[in-house]
């Protein structure tokens, strides 16, 4: 590590979990991260002052101002450029020597499939369950670990999914691709503004808890918040032996 790396990360070097030896391995960190808007802004954000080494931004929208209530990244003189391209700019302002590469793309199952073996870690902040659904699939395929986080109106969700672990369930797991679940959009039903920063900050923690290697991460266990009332619920989730992505029923 330079001189100018061991003072700008020396908050993270004082931690013992941490140390020199973590705080290389954020550098040497490769993180795929879908969706550069509520959730991807404070993750993009986080990963990048914590020194993660290159991120890659995967979003084809671009920057409203009805996004600018919630997505930090973004702000007026950025209105109507890519948001990929945004979050780039907010975190090369914070850590310039952060490699952040913008892709102005919907992840589909052949993007995913070029980016998501190039990486460490997985972070989904899409909005959409076939999104959700393809990111999964290709997680599992490539053993990658996926940080999954979701926010609507004042009711959020995380956990990780590892298909490394052979315990660890996935998403198709706890949200099977055939279940009639109803599809929800901050643009019909509206969003409180903190609950993505709470979650995609969350989001963060756990990716970068994995590239450290500090502690055990949430895989098998989804943490739900009630923002309503600030009050946190963990649920333990389980493989599904018959699912239809990492199980007999492929």
């Amino acid at each position: 590590m330079t001189d100018d790396q061991l003072l700008r990360y020396s908050r993270h070097l004082l931690l013992e979990e941490i140390g020199i030896d973590g705080q290389k391995r954020l550098l040497d960190g490769r993180v795929l991260v879908i969706g550069a808007g509520g959730l991807g802004s404070p993750v993009a954000l986080y990963l990048g002052t914590a020194g993660v080494g290159r991120i890659t931004l995967v979003d084809p929208d671009v920057v409203d101002v009805t996004n600018l209530q919630r997505q930090i990244a973004h702000n007026l003189a950025r209105i109507g450029h890519p948001k990929a391209e945004s979050a780039r700019e907010a975190v090369a302002a914070m850590n310039p020597e952060v490699i952040v590469q913008p892709v102005v793309a919907r992840a589909d199952p052949a993007l995913l499939d070029q980016l998501v073996p190039e990486a460490d870690v997985v972070i989904d902040c899409t909005d959409n369950f076939a999104t959700r659904h393809a990111v999964n699939r290709a997680c599992v395929q490539h053993g990658r670990p996926l940080v999954s986080g979701a926010a609507i109106r004042f009711d959020g969700q995380v956990t990780v999914f590892d298909s490394r672990q052979v315990d660890s369930p996935c998403y198709a797991c706890v949200f099977p691709p055939d279940a009639a679940l109803e599809e929800t959009r901050c643009a019909t039903l509206g969003v409180f503004a903190p609950l993505v920063g709470i979650i995609g900050t969350t989001q963060a923690a756990e990716a970068l808890r994995l590239l450290a290697g500090v502690g055990s991460s949430l895989a098998g266990r989804l943490l739900m918040l009630d923002a309503r009332y600030m009050e946190w619920t963990e649920v333990r989730v389980s493989r599904d032996d018959a699912c239809v992505v990492c199980g007999s029923g492929r």
